[in-house]
């Protein structure tokens, strides 16, 4: 990447797949997206330490 792009990204490139991505989820996730609903402009997790294990 070259120093005169400011991406918040590692590699835009790969916008496109994360684009659609989130459309199938969207289609798929109808909890998720309820939750996103009820939630916009709202910061929820705001402060919160969230962690996960696989």
């Amino acid at each position: 990447m070259s120093a005169d792009n400011d991406y918040k990204v590692a590699d835009i490139s790969l916008a496109d797949w994360g684009r659609k991505e989130i459309t199938i989820a969207e289609t798929e996730m109808p909890g998720l997206m309820a939750l996103r609903e009820e939630h916009a402009g709202k910061k929820p997790l705001e402060g919160a330490r969230i962690v996960g294990c696989l």
